[in-house]
Order: structure tokens, then C-alpha cells, then sequence
């Protein structure tokens, strides 16, 4: 792509404002910090470095120091093999930490546990060396196939990453243990063979759900000899996919009990807040928490970076600052000429691509072979495009790498000594695994965050109090979904017939939705069970990570190439056609989306903008399953139905993100039926606020976006997971109304969890208005950048007084828990954002 297109004055903008001090000292850059100069900057030290430059230090708005700590040993248990401790020993590690040891005790006692402690505490071994240790127990019966361990990641990156460990660690034990990928990758002369001889599988829930549950019984000796399930990373299973995984769990657990196993599972993960509660949801079995983290840390340097406002303006004559985008290529730029291995994490893949984009062209202007050492990695690549990055990672051929949370995960990235953060990951828990992916064993780690023009990411640069004196998140989800659980009942019935013994596995919901399923004829009952009635695969009718449908393949116009896939739930925002996409460093126009076909057809380009879709939104109120008053004003929580439709897009200039021109749309719309929650105010309540009738669409429009910015600071959710309407009189209530709304069928726990903490989110809502230095709005208080509506109207005064009102009105914190307890008694028991 080039970057020849810029108007006068723009050039300030996209020249990094280290080049002098970063020309200076080139001479060490080219050595990479030779290792016989025996001096490796310390975080604070290229921090201080970062800063250099004309307004470089006023953009670090907060600076985190994390004390180096100690590790603490224990000695293994006495049931794990020696030569799996020998073998463990080659790779330079003597005792294992203790946080390690007891996951161990755990899992050779036959006891579920997940292990929930700090990136890079060696969560791996923690399960790896029981389970070594019971496959070579298993390899000396002398019946049959022996013992087998299944391993689940929520990406092939990670699992391929975890086959190169199990293979590193298991060559000193010979061929007891035969670990292989079993994935969308995998070749099909090599699959058989997997099924046969392989005792260690590495796989994702999605193959579990398409591939291995419905061919059970070509997998039937492997489910019969299974001994443990290792779930990585299972904090990544919330919301709906997390919820659609806890099913795919109990179909597996429903068919090892049929074959006569009762596996284990070990479940690993990032801190969270309650991890037993989260796994034990997640697998619907007791499972013992390991939270002491015993492994050594190095000295963290954790920095705040808030972009400064430009003399550009956007909509409505908003400031403009300057984007994440382009400050993050310029700290990746400094960082790669000073020799400094890092990540740079980007929220979206076409941001991911214009990041290392930015960077390779700043850094052929200072050094011809630094270019090639910088690149992307995002989702939708195809498999040798991951697997050669990956390599060049792991090899330091690469000085640094823009990614999405495709490489958060877990992946082995030894010698990283700075991670780049472009715009708040969206929980806490990703904020700390992100920055954990960097320091080495004996040296610190810098951090930096970098805040988008966003409600949210500029609240937390200036309170920074609530990302690091807040403990992280729990996890969210509800595997008692009707829109979850259906799809999962009739896959298990075409496994396995479903008895009514069965349906205490798959939760108290099942009873209720196997009815509906008899009456929509999907199943139906011969004596005591249920069978599947249809000739088409059950598992097909659910996508489990949400996406709506089989991806949307990229295809070159002019070659028939195909360039990779789009999840069809984006489809209409990202390559909707006159949309720019991004890929390997090149950029695309598309000329033609086929949703029927599910193709779009693209040519190479190079324009000078980027585009962001809008989208509009209408809803109607289902059912109120709460509703508690605050004064006169109700906040209610319940059933809705979104219809939601992409009507335009916005080209944006590269790097500066000034608006060039909008394009009208013509794409169908889509109806979501998901959970809500919803406020309402009285006549009253505006007159005593001050808001007239000319400026209550303002105010609630204001006070929608900037609620939806803020939400994903109290529930475990992403900005992009939820939506919002706001209007001045709802026919539903016949008040004036503001929604904010899962973006999943059937919710996915955000929307409750808002309405849980209500008070507590829109004061944080209020506060980020309030705060902004902006005089009448902009992107990082009320603005948003998907709003249909173009931003308009939106009023920041009336929208601080309409929220000022109404928490004056909010309950105390008691009582509103208690009107949720005594409902939950009662009971017993990528959405869009509009303007």
C-alpha cells in the first residue's frame, strides 16, 4: 500500500517523532545488542527511550512498576514417573514450581483441577508430567491401545505450539507417547492414523463438535482408554462460545461414559476471578482451583499512552486524536531499530495489517533489511501462511509482529522483551496475559497500552486505578442457553439416542427444550429415548464461536486465488462491497459480495482510505424478566428482538482517520432475537434535568454510546459484543428508552451482568463524559464509529445532567442485590452498535 496520497500537512502525522534519537543510535541496532556487549536495556530504560521526542513524554499519562518475584519449589509427586522427571530434567528444569506440583497431585489422585496462574508460570508442565507419566503406565498393559489424552486449545497456533513441547519432552521416553494434530489442517491420509495409534490428540472444540463426537465410533478405542481432557487457555470459552463449549464437553463426557472411560480434566489458565466456578461450568463436573502462582517474575514496566489531539476534525466538527493505529506503528518502528523484540497486539485484522504496513515502510527509510523483520499474523491466513510465521518467530528472524488475540494464547514466544497494546484488549485478564507474553527468564518486560480514540480506553489511561488495583474478571457463561443447548441435544441424539437419564448432564433447561424440539419435529421419541429425525449432520447446525454460517472466502478476481476467509457474522461490515481488505502487506478493493455463495471477489489496490462500515438498529421488548425502580425511572432487564442492517460506509484517510466521503449500502437485514438490559425516564425526570425536547434524542443517543464504550470495563465482554438503541419514545415502554443489547442469539451474560452493576456503570458512563476535554463530544466520550445515525444528534451537556439525574435516584447497592436474589429465586434457576 502507499502512502503517496497524503495532503499537505498530513506528513507530520506519519513520520515517527523518534527518528533522530533512533538514527543516533543505529550502530547498536544493527547488532541487535550483540550478546558479548553484555548489557541489556531494562525496561524503564526503553521506556525512556520511547519518550524521547517533541511531546513524546506528555502522551504517558500513567507508569506501572511490578517488582521483580522470587519462585518457590516443591518436590514432585511420588506417583510420576522417573523417567518423565529425567526427561523433564534435559530440558534444564530441576524441581518444578509448587504451584505446579499440586496440579500434578490433583490430576494422579483422578481429581478435575484447573491451574490459574500468571503467563509464562509454566501452567504447561503442570498437566504436561502427570499425563506423560499416565500414558507410559498405559503403554506397558498388556491389553490393547493402552491410555489416551485428549488436548483442546481454542486455536491451531496453540495446539501446534503445544505438539512441538509434548514432542520436545516426550523424545527421551521413545514411543510411548505418540502426540499428533488433529485439526481443520491436518492432512486426510494423515487423520486414519491419528484415530489408530495416537495417544496424546492436540485438537479445538470445533473438531471435537464437527469431526471426532459424531464419527464416534470410528474414535471408539481412543474414547475408551481416555484418562485426562486438558482444556488451555479455558478462560478464552465465554459468552456464547464459552457456552456452546460446556455442551460440546458433556456430549464428550455422554459418550466416553458410553465406552466405559471417566476422564479427568486439567484446565489451565490465565488468572481469573473464581476459575473453579468458571471450569466447573464449563465442564459441569467439581473442579479444585490452583491459584499460587510460585514462579519468578521479572521487573514489569507497565505505561500508559493516550495518542494526542490533532488539528484535524471529524464529524459534527469533533477533535480528531491521533489513532492507536498509527502510534503503535511508531513505537514498533523504534522498538525493532533498537534491537527490541516485540508484539504489538492489534484489536482488528485489517488494523493488525496496517500496523506492521506503517512500520515496514518507516523502518526501509532507516535500514533496507529491517522491513523484512516485521510482520503480521492475524485469523484467516491460510495454514503455511501461519505456520511460516510462527517458524520465523520462534527462529528471532522476526524483530517484531503485529497480531490479533490470535497469538495471545499461550504460543511459546521465548526472548520478547516489549508487548504493544493498541487500545484496551476489553477484559483485564487479556490486558495481563497480553503483557505476559513478554521477559525472559532473569530480565523485565515493558508494557504499553496505547488508548484508542474510545469512552472506555480514555477513562482507563486517566484511572489507571481500575486496571491495576482491580482484581480480573470472572468468567461469563451460560450453558443453560435455549439458543446454545438445542443445537447440542439434537448433536447428541444423532450420537447417541438421548434418554431421560441424560438430560441431567446437559442442565436443567433440557426438559423444556427437548419439547420444543419433538413439536419443531427435530427429534421424536421410540419408547424411553429420542432419536434425530433429520438426514442432514445435527452438528451442522450450530457454529459454536457464533460466526452465523459457513466464512466468507476472499477470492482474487482476476486469478481465482484464494486470499483466505471472513467470519460470515462480519461479512456484511468487512467485505461488503467498495470495502478495503487487507492481506500480507497488500491491499484489496472488493468489488462483489455473494452472501448466497458466501464469496467475496476482490482486486489488488492501493487507495488512500480505509472504511468502516454503519449499520442502523430497531428493537421491540419480548419479555421483562426484572425490573427495578430507580425513583420514577426503571431499569429493566429482559428478551428482545434486534433488527439490525450495514446501510453505508465511511472512507477514512490512512493513519490520519479524517472522513473522506459516505456510500450508501443495499444489504439485507438481520434479526437477532438476544437479552437486554433497558432504561427509562419520566417527564418529570427530564424537567428536572433540564432536557428539552429538542435535545432528549442528544442526550440519550450520547448516553448510549458512551454506556456501550464503558460496559466492557464490568462485564467480560468486548466492545463489539454489544449494541445499543436509544429512542425518545419507545413504543413498547411509551417512554423515552435506551437499550443496551447482547450481540449473540439468545445473550450471552453481558446485558445481566450490566444490570447487575447498573449503578456502578453508568456513574463510570457519567464520569468518562464528564472528564473528556472535549468541548461538545467526540470519539472518546459520545461518539461512536459504527453509529448509523452519523453521530448525529448527540448532546454531551444534556446527556451528563439526564445521567446525574438518574443516579440520584439508583438504589443503594443492597437493595438492589437483593431484589436480584429474590428474582433469581423466583426463577430458581460481533453485535453491533447503533446510533
Amino acid at each position: 500500500m502507499a502512502f503517496n496520497h497524503l495532503p499537505a500537512g498530513a506528513h507530520d502525522a506519519l513520520t515517527p517523532l523518534s527518528v533522530k534519537p533512533v538514527t543516533h543510535s543505529m550502530s547498536m541496532a544493527n547488532d541487535q545488542l550483540p550478546p558479548e556487549a553484555g548489557v541489556h536495556p531494562s525496561p524503564r530504560t526503553i521506556l525512556d527511550r520511547l519518550a524521547t521526542g517533541p511531546g513524546r513524554a506528555a502522551r504517558i499519562t500513567h507508569t506501572e512498576h511490578l517488582p521483580p518475584r522470587p519462585g518457590r519449589h516443591a518436590p514432585w509427586p511420588e506417583k510420576i514417573r522417573p523417567e518423565v522427571i529425567e526427561a523433564i530434567r534435559t530440558t534444564g528444569i530441576e524441581r518444578p514450581w509448587a504451584h505446579q506440583a499440586l496440579t500434578a497431585e490433583h490430576a494422579l489422585r483422578g481429581e478435575s483441577a484447573v491451574v490459574a496462574t500468571g503467563t509464562a508460570s509454566g501452567k504447561s508442565l503442570a498437566y504436561l508430567a502427570p499425563v506423560l507419566s499416565t500414558l507410559l503406565d498405559g503403554a506397558e498393559a498388556p491389553n490393547g491401545r493402552g491410555t489416551t489424552a485428549l488436548y483442546l486449545a481454542p486455536t491451531k497456533a496453540l495446539a501446534a505450539d503445544q505438539r512441538r513441547a509434548v514432542r520436545s519432552l516426550a523424545t527421551p521416553l521413545g514411543k510411548s507417547v505418540r502426540p499428533a494434530v488433529y485439526d481443520g489442517d491436518t492432512p486426510v491420509e494423515e487423520r486414519e492414523w491419528v484415530r489408530q495409534y495416537a495417544n496424546y490428540v492436540l485438537t479445538n472444540p470445533d473438531m471435537l463438535h464437527r469431526s471426532v463426537l459424531p464419527a464416534h465410533p470410528r474414535w471408539a478405542s481412543f474414547l475408551r482408554a481416555l484418562r485426562y481432557v486438558v482444556i488451555d487457555e479455558c478462560h478464552t470459552y465465554r459468552g456464547v462460545f464459552g457456552s456452546h463449549v460446556a455442551q460440546v464437553l458433556r456430549r464428550l463426557r455422554r459418550l466416553c461414559a458410553r465406552y466405559g472411560s471417566e476422564p479427568v480434566f486439567l484446565l489451565a489458565s490465565a488468572t481469573a476471578s473464581d476459575p473453579a466456578t468458571a471450569a466447573g461450568r464449563l465442564t459441569g463436573l467439581p473442579v479444585a482451583q490452583i491459584t499460587d502462582d510460585a514462579s519468578p517474575r521479572g521487573e514489569v514496566v507497565f505505561a500508559l499512552w493516550e495518542p494526542p489531539l490533532t488539528e484535524l476534525h471529524g464529524e459534527r466538527g469533533a477533535p480528531v486524536r491521533r489513532t492507536a493505529t498509527a502510534e503503535t506503528a511508531d513505537l514498533l518502528t523504534d522498538l525493532a531499530v533498537q534491537g527490541v523484540r516485540t508484539v504489538a497486539f492489534v484489536r482488528s485484522r485489517r488494523g493488525a495489517e496496517l500496523v506492521s504496513l506503517i512500520a515496514q515502510e518507516r523502518l526501509a527509510a532507516v535500514d533496507r533489511s529491517l522491513p523484512s523483520r516485521v510482520a503480521a499474523y492475524r485469523g484467516g491466513y491460510l495454514p503455511e501462511e501461519r505456520r511460516a510465521i510462527e517458524r520465523a518467530l520462534h527462529t528471532g528472524e522476526l524483530l517484531g509482529l503485529s497480531a490479533t488475540s490470535a497469538l495471545e494464547l499461550g504460543v511459546d514466544v521465548a526472548g520478547l522483551d516489549a508487548v504493544l497494546l493498541s487500545g484496551y484488549p476489553g477484559t483485564r485478564a487479556s490486558l495481563w496475559q497480553q503483557a505476559g507474553r513478554a521477559g525472559r527468564t532473569g530480565r523485565g518486560a515493558l508494557a504499553v497500552l496505547v488508548a484508542r480514540d474510545d469512552p472506555l480506553d480514555t477513562y482507563l489511561v486517566h484511572h489507571p486505578e481500575a486496571l491495576f488495583r482491580q482484581p480480573v474478571e470472572s468468567t461469563v457463561l451460560d450453558p443453560d442457553n435455549p439458543y446454545v443447548l438445542a443445537p447440542h441435544l439434537c448433536a447428541a441424539a444423532e450420537e447417541l439416542p438421548l434418554s431421560d437419564a441424560d438430560l441431567s448432564l446437559f442442565g436443567p433447561e433440557a426438559r423444556g427444550v427437548i419439547s420444543q424440539l419433538e413439536a419443531r419435529k427435530l427429534l421424536r421419541r421410540r419408547g424411553s429415548v429420542w432419536h434425530w429425525t433429520r438426514r442432514e449432520r445435527a452438528a451442522d447446525l450450530t457454529d459454536i464461536r457464533g460466526e452465523g454460517g459457513r466464512p466468507v472466502q476472499v477470492v482474487e478476481e482476476g486469478t481465482g486465488r484464494l486470499l483466505g476467509t471472513v467470519d460470515r457474522s462480519a461479512s456484511h461490515s468487512t467485505v461488503h462491497e467498495g470495502a478495503v481488505h487487507l492481506h500480507q502487506g497488500r491491499s484489496y478493493l472488493v468489488r462483489h459480495l455473494d452472501l448466497e455463495a458466501s464469496v467475496a471477489l476482490v482486486e489488488q489496490a492501493d487507495p488512500p482510505y480505509s472504511t468502516t462500515a454503519r449499520d442502523t438498529t430497531a428493537i421491540s421488548i419480548l419479555e421483562t424478566t426484572t425490573e427495578v425502580p430507580w425513583g420514577d425511572a426503571r431499569l429493566c432487564f429482559g428478551s428482545v428482538e434486534v433488527t439490525n442492517q450495514v446501510v453505508s460506509y465511511l472512507r477514512r484517510r490512512l493513519i490520519t482517520g479524517e472522513v473522506l466521503g459516505e456510500t450508501k449500502l443495499d444489504l439485507p437485514p438481520r434479526t437477532l432475537r438476544t437479552r437486554a438490559v433497558w432504561w427509562t425516564v419520566t417527564e418529570d425526570q427530564l424537567d428536572a434535568a433540564r432536557i428539552d425536547p429538542e435535545s432528549l434524542g442528544g442526550a440519550l443517543h450520547a448516553a448510549e454510546h458512551a454506556s456501550i464504550g464503558i460496559l466492557p470495563l464490568f462485564a467480560t465482554c468486548d466492545r463489539w459484543d454489544i449494541g445499543g438503541v436509544s429512542v425518545p419514545l419507545h413504543p413498547d415502554t411509551l417512554l423515552p428508552t435506551v437499550f443496551v443489547y447482547d450481540g449473540h442469539p439468545g445473550g450471552a451474560g453481558f446485558a445481566e451482568r450490566a444490570f447487575h452493576t447498573a449503578a456502578r456503570w453508568l456513574d463510570a458512563t457519567r464520569e468518562a463524559i464528564a472528564s473528556c476535554e472535549c468541548e461538545v463530544g467526540c470519539p472518546s466520550c459520545i461518539q461512536s464509529p459504527k453509529c448509523g445515525n452519523g453521530n448525529d444528534p448527540l448532546d454531551k451537556r444534556a446527556a451528563l445532567r439526564l445521567l446525574t439525574r438518574l443516579l440520584k435516584d439508583a438504589p443503594p447497592a443492597r437493595a438492589a442485590q437483593s431484589a436480584q436474589s429474590a428474582q433469581s429465586a423466583q426463577e430458581d434457576g460481533e453485535g453491533g452498535e447503533d446510533g
